[in-house]
């Protein structure tokens, strides 16, 4: 039996994912959570078998952030990463927590069922290119923090002073992103960036 922990915050989901997941002769539901911050607590006192982590959860936590603190502990826990969003960083933050799979939330049940009892026999899943963010793997950690600010709304002169740099510099770095994006102004690759989910501007 695969005993396994949900964290997801949204409430439909989670129950919908409980009903489907307690239909299978293979597997139970032994226990949830709508908050990242309590997940390695929650691992530590019932051991699950393999967890499903929402990236995004209650407060703004990050289920990454909390898959590499489940790892480092429990390093037996299987970890499936979950999301709704193809944001541009999630995936390669996602490896590098740890997570043993990946999915999109708009993942059928016979897929997901099949990718958590492939997970649990070490075979571990991450979409391609071709699945994720067009933006996947174009841009540096520095761009993408500057991408996450303006699309904020904060000011050229602000995120300056708050990266402690100057003014030239977030000009250049702009000019790099929109060289590499196609979009002649930041403000409307910011607009489609947040409006298509490759951008998470509240994880900064």
């Amino acid at each position: 039996m695969i005993r396994i922990l949900i964290v997801e915050d949204q409430t439909m989901l989670k129950d919908a994912l409980e009903y489907m997941i307690d239909g299978q002769g293979d597997m139970e539901v032994i226990g949830s959570t709508d908050d990242a911050a309590r997940a390695l607590d929650l691992c530590k006192k019932i051991k699950p078998d393999l967890v499903l982590m929402d990236v995004v959860t209650k407060n703004n936590n990050s289920g990454i952030r909390y898959t590499a603190e489940i790892r480092r502990a429990l390093p037996d826990i299987k970890i499936v990463i979950m999301t709704s969003y193809p944001e541009i960083t999630f995936v390669e933050e996602a490896k590098k927590a740890g997570a043993h799979s990946f999915l999109q939330k708009n993942m059928d049940k016979d897929h997901l069922l099949y990718v958590i009892r492939s997970t649990m026999k070490g075979v571990g899943f991450y979409p391609g290119l071709d699945d994720s963010s067009p933006f996947t793997g174009k841009f540096t950690e520095t761009e993408i923090i500057v991408i996450r600010l303006i699309c904020q709304g904060v000011e050229r002169d602000e995120i300056a002073a708050k990266l402690n740099v100057s003014e030239a510099k977030i000009k250049k770095v702009i000019t790099e992103v929109l060289d590499k994006t196609g979009f002649d102004s930041i403000a409307k690759f910011a607009v489609y960036a947040v409006g298509k989910g490759f951008i998470a501007p509240e994880l900064i």
